[in-house]
């Protein structure tokens, strides 16, 4: 092969992978890349992500995982991150780069995995001469998050115990506290970072047990006896049949909460999210007209 075939074929191969490395960056911008299981990074291997790498790669992990949520007080999946070291590495003027200077800092990819769906991922530089970071501030935030104990909904209404009709306007409400609805904050630290993170309900989605879902964006307003037949301003339902033919004579109201947690530290910031449930037992029943 002569010098010119050389060349065109070293161009070929920096174009093939800078064009992987800004597909990866578009996932990492996406904020979330789905993918499966995380296999070894090692010479001239793929990560699912489609994020490659050629040879001189250092592997590192930093950190061990926090726990992600699942139903109500309940977490059991963990965040992991691996470094991975970019070599050879783009361009200083790729995206990759943020910013950092090419020419004093090494550039990793940071892909982290909760087990689950939630794989987050992106670029990181790191000055030369200095050890690569052995803390994520997203692992810290969920360590932050996990020693909240969100809970799902504190139901106020409807209560299991109540009685409602069919064609009368229910008013749904919860209970608001730190572990409930929010707003929660918590902190935590390790090597030399702290991160802090806030937790709030964003939205309340109710499984009425009719087939019907309603979406509330606040705890709700709570009943007066003043406002008569007349609908809830913020979070109701309106039942069109009786809870007869359910199991037990009742519908299964199911109250979901998705938990919205913003947080900052070591210089990052990002959001998280966490879901908890309540349910409850209501009997519809109807109005009898005496003759």
């Amino acid at each position: 092969m002569d010098g010119h075939k050389v060349d065109r074929s070293r161009s070929s191969l920096l174009t093939r992978r800078l064009a992987v490395l800004t597909g990866t960056l578009v996932l990492a911008a996406a904020g979330t890349a789905h993918a499966g299981d995380d296999p070894d990074v090692g010479a001239g291997k793929c990560q699912v992500i489609k994020f490659c790498v050629g040879v001189g790669v250092d592997d590192e992990t930093d950190g061990s995982g926090g726990q992600a949520g699942g139903s109500q007080g309940s977490s059991d999946s963990k965040l992991t991150c691996k470094l991975t070291k970019v070599d050879p590495e783009p361009p200083a003027n790729h995206p990759a780069w943020n910013g950092a200077d090419s020419k004093t800092n090494d550039l990793y990819f940071r892909s982290c995995s909760d087990g689950g769906q939630n794989n987050p991922g992106g670029f990181v530089a790191v000055p030369q001469g200095q050890p690569t970071p052995q803390v994520d501030p997203q692992e810290l935030a969920q360590r932050a998050v996990d020693s909240m104990t969100l809970l799902g909904p504190d139901i106020a209404s409807p209560k299991a115990a109540g009685k409602y009709t069919v064609g009368v306007p229910m008013w749904m409400w919860v209970n608001q506290s730190a572990t409930t609805y929010g707003p929660n904050t918590a902190s935590a630290s390790a090597g030399g970072i702290t991160v802090t993170a806030t937790a709030k309900v964003s939205k309340i989605v109710w499984q009425m047990g009719d087939g019907a879902s309603v979406t509330c964006n606040s705890p709700g307003t709570p009943y007066q006896a003043s406002e008569g037949m007349a609908q809830s301003p913020t979070c109701g339902h309106v039942y069109s049949k009786t809870s007869a033919g359910a199991q037990n004579g009742k519908f299964p109201v199911i109250a979901t909460s998705t938990w919205t947690i913003d947080w900052q530290g070591g210089g990052a910031a990002g959001q998280l999210i966490e879901v908890r449930q309540t349910n409850v037992q209501v009997a519809i029943g109807e109005v009898q007209v005496v003759r």
